[in-house]
């Protein structure tokens, strides 16, 4: 009998210790989906935060792209109204042959100058409003690769 009674000791004692290893692993399953969840929290929102940041410089280098344009517009159609006029007022056709070709000149290396400015100020928008972004590609990448 004693052996029984022996017996029915280690097993109390083996289910105690599954209990508790039982346990533990569900205390760390559960700390571990919280540590999860609580990156997947703060991630997001650090995301969030950088599509505004991406918005409001991309707002803010159209905005100022915008002015330029227009500000080009209005010199181009003021300076062609002052050569019209200039044109208009010419003595000798050969005058305004000249005048109109200077006029054509320099409107073309206007126009060139401008694009070039341009094309400069959208290649620093699209990186002004990338950054954001890309800092936010770069830490998904570590959460990733982190364990």
């Amino acid at each position: 009998m004693a052996k029984t009674t022996k017996t029915s000791t280690n097993g109390a004692e083996n289910f105690e210790t599954a209990l508790h290893t039982g346990a533990e692993a569900v205390k760390d399953g559960f700390e571990k989906a919280a540590k999860g969840y609580e990156q997947f929290v703060t991630f997001s929102k650090d995301t969030a935060e950088a599509m505004l940041k991406s918005a409001n410089a991309a707002g803010k280098g159209i905005e100022s792209f915008n002015s330029e344009v227009f500000a080009y517009a209005r010199k181009s159609v003021e300076d062609g109204v002052t050569a019209t006029k200039a044109i208009m007022a010419a003595k000798s056709v050969d005058e305004a042959i000249q005048l109109q070709t200077e006029f054509g000149k320099n409107a073309f290396e206007t126009y060139v100058d401008e694009l070039a400015k341009f094309g400069d100020m959208a290649l620093a928008l699209a990186r002004e409003s990338a950054e954001p972004l890309q800092a936010r590609v770069s830490a998904f990448a570590s959460l990733v690769r982190t364990p």
